[in-house]
């Protein structure tokens, strides 16, 4: 028996079809875009994103050849609600986290809720991104919609109900609504009677991995999957990234390195304090029950190693076409060996946690008419690793440990960045067999759901393979701490000269 895994994104859909012992035997990804009406929204189609998941689908079966596939998860970003009808359809498109409607109703709920009251309850600091903002909205600007809306999904809910699941969310995602108690693991009455929402626009709430249905027969034909296939409870996708990289453990934590980078540890109770608060660190249930999450992210990492490429790297383009292989290995493999001469703050996006200040901008200082590429390289990797060392240090000081990191996505597969990873965060870096972790997790909550499994420990022992270890060297991790205090040092100079730009009336229009 093997398992279907589906992971939504922002940007794109991913279903691996994976066996017992962690093996992808066919896999498809489709992409589909952002929709902007307006300056400032931006939403996501779920009409288009149901397509893309069942072509996703069809692809990995028609691959697999009629396989048994023995049950089905999903995992899928956060916060965006998909308002449906009575029947399931769509009543509009989602707005997601960065659509800024709701910046008003986010600021009325902290001035007539208390911040210090919601923190308690949601584990997480009100912010515009969260559901519960753009359902007010929708209330107030869009009221013929929110009237006829049966309930409000989120996407990973939304896939499993089309495929025959009943209506459910798991917990880790109803944590990304600000809707729900963290802690008594339900909706939180005292946050909807405040806001004037009925609980029963939202789904019930269970634990991940949780048997929800079977798949329906329409959709067991269409999509080549026998019937009777389980349909299980999935989850936020960071947190199933997680179980994926087996990060179900204090003091592990999974490293996912894209376009951004999100390092998301586990602990085994709710940490709800003033320095995480402070940091932007939300506290949300795990996947793995009884286990709790949070993410620490940045905003930029392989982003701005594609504008250095895009921007400056014609030569390496070249480079690695004429060796065949990748463009960005090339790169990094030719950075400038030892710490830099260069600082470079990554702020090319804004800041992130623990800052999250998205007017801040990035900075490289110590340039000279002497610097060579190779040494801004450098300073890029650098830097990126040292963003991610302010927020391991802030996650320390509120209690979260981390002796190792275990590392996904597309820049892992660097064993030289994973090195200098290791050397200049003084900890073992660990790279994983498989590293498509998001639909590895669910994959191991779906085992586990039609009993492949007797746990999420025993699914991560057979599912979960590490491939390589990186450990720290002492001398270059001295040399890195060191230059870290430096570092740490940039974010607040910058903050001054923006603020000179400001005042200067410089092209700086962010607060």
């Amino acid at each position: 028996m093997d398992l279907l895994g589906l992971d939504i994104g922002t940007s794109g859909c991913k279903a691996s079809i994976i066996d017992s012992e962690g093996a992808i035997k066919a896999q498809s990804y489709r992409e589909y875009g952002l929709i902007s009406p307006q300056p400032g929204w931006q939403e996501i189609d779920p009409d288009e994103v149901w397509n893309s998941v069942r072509d996703v689908i069809r692809r990995c079966t028609d691959f697999y050849g009629g396989g048994d596939i023995g049950a089905i998860c999903v995992s899928s970003f956060g916060e965006a609600v998909i308002a449906v009808d009575s029947e399931g359809h769509p009543l509009q498109n989602s707005m997601i986290y960065i659509d800024n409607r709701g910046k008003e109703e986010a600021k009325n709920f902290e001035v007539t809720f208390g911040r210090d009251r919601a923190l308690k309850i949601t584990g997480a600091l009100i912010h515009p991104m969260y559901s519960i903002f753009k359902i007010l909205w929708l209330k107030k600007h869009r009221p013929k919609i929110y009237s006829h809306t049966w309930k409000f999904f989120l996407f990973a809910d939304f896939i499993l109900f089309r495929l025959g699941a009943r209506p459910h969310t798991d917990y880790s995602l109803a944590a990304r609504t600000m809707a729900f108690d963290i802690v008594k693991k339900e909706w939180s009455n005292e946050i909807l009677d405040h806001i004037g929402v009925d609980g029963k626009l939202f789904a019930e709430p269970v634990q991940s991995g949780t048997i929800v249905g079977e798949i329906s027969g329409l959709m067991a034909a269409e999509l080549g999957i026998r019937q009777g296939a389980i349909l299980a409870a999935g989850g936020h996708d960071q947190p199933c990234a997680a179980l994926g990289a087996g990060v179900i453990n204090d003091k592990t934590a999974v490293d996912g390195l894209g376009t951004t980078e999100c390092i998301t540890p586990s602990f085994d109770h709710p940490i709800l304090s003033e320095i995480m608060a402070d940091s932007g660190f939300a506290c949300v249930p795990h996947v793995k029950a009884d286990m709790y999450v949070s993410y620490a992210f940045t905003f930029t990492s392989g982003s701005i190693l594609k504008w250095y490429r895009d921007s400056f790297g014609a030569e390496y383009k070249v480079l690695a076409e004429s060796l065949g292989q990748n463009v960005y290995d090339v790169m990094i493999d030719r950075a400038s060996p030892g710490p830099s001469d260069l600082l470079l703050l990554p702020h090319f996006a804004g800041a992130a946690t623990p800052y999250m200040d998205t007017g801040s901008k990035g900075m490289i200082f110590g340039l000279t008419i002497n610097t060579k590429p190779e040494q801004i390289m450098k300073a890029i990797l650098e830097g990126i690793t040292f963003e991610a060392m302010v927020n391991l240090e802030r996650l320390r000081e509120a209690g979260i440990i981390i002796d190792e990191l275990r590392a996904v996505g597309g820049l892992a597969k660097s064993d030289s960045f994973m090195q200098l990873k290791a050397d200049m965060m003084g900890v073992d870096v660990v790279t994983l067999a498989v590293s498509e972790a998001g639909t590895l997790g669910v994959a191991m909550l779906a085992g586990k759901a039609c009993g492949l499994f007797a746990s999420l420990d025993d699914a991560v022992l057979h599912m979960m393979k590490k491939n390589k270890t990186f450990h720290p060297n002492e001398a270059a991790c001295r040399i890195y701490s060191r230059k870290f205090e430096v570092y740490k040092s940039l974010y607040p100079a910058s903050q001054i000269i923006r603020r000179a730009m400001d005042t200067q009336g410089g092209n700086s229009t962010d607060n």
